[in-house]
């Protein structure tokens, strides 16, 4: 299976409550909610169906699944995509306290983590999609198992709270797959990680010039 990761950002690299001021406080974090004004707008639902359109199976750390599971489990209108297709299709929760989860089609994944998700990986199937899940995308990312990021970054800063990528982050390269900007000025990025590549400027000729190492 592909490996994705679906995360909404602040303009800081925040990925922490975006939905509700009291979704994730943690380490007191006082500004949750901030994606919430910018998603009223046709491209947001557009795109947020599109990733559910494709997925199979989910990956969620233990902080996400129980957000989620509070939540969408009590979604029940069939016409909601993201509603039908957390309740329907199977779950692997991320959790090293966790014995048994309650929420439909959901299991517990423990020990090696990442021999873990290697083996899922190598099923076949469509898509395996991280939601949120902060400690284990950057575990993921660590090991280079991540196939694709897709990241919706809203024109919003907030400071402190937990970020995808900061000063510990292993060091890649992205390709830009796909781009689009929402009518509330969200920008949405589709990127596949690629080697890190480092450079310099040059005067040639009396023209400057790039130099990729």
């Amino acid at each position: 299976m592909k490996l994705t990761a679906h995360e909404f950002l602040t303009l800081d690299g925040v990925m922490q409550g975006p939905g509700a001021p009291d979704e994730d406080v943690s380490g007191g974090f006082e500004r949750g909610g901030w994606q919430v004004p910018f998603t009223d707008d046709e491209d947001f639902g557009r795109i947020v169906g599109g990733w559910f359109e494709q997925v199979e199976e989910f990956l969620l750390g233990r902080n996400t699944y129980d957000m989620m599971y509070g939540y969408w489990s009590q979604v029940t209108d069939p016409g909601d995509i993201v509603a039908t297709k957390l309740n329907g299709l199977p779950k692997h929760i991320v959790s090293a306290t966790l014995a048994e989860a309650e929420w439909r089609n959901a299991t517990v994944i423990g020990g090696d983590v990442v021999e873990r998700v290697r083996a899922l990986k190598e099923r076949p199937g469509g898509e395996l999609q991280v939601h949120g899940s902060w400690q284990l995308v950057r575990t993921l990312h660590a090991v280079g198992l991540i196939d694709e990021y897709r990241l919706m970054v809203f024109p919003v800063v907030v400071g402190p709270g937990k970020r995808l990528f900061d000063a510990d982050s292993s060091a890649s390269g992205f390709t830009l797959v796909d781009s689009a900007v929402t009518g509330s000025g969200a920008i949405y990025q589709v990127l596949r990680p690629a080697g890190f590549q480092a450079g310099r400027y040059l005067v040639e000729g009396g023209r400057e010039v790039s130099e990729v190492d």
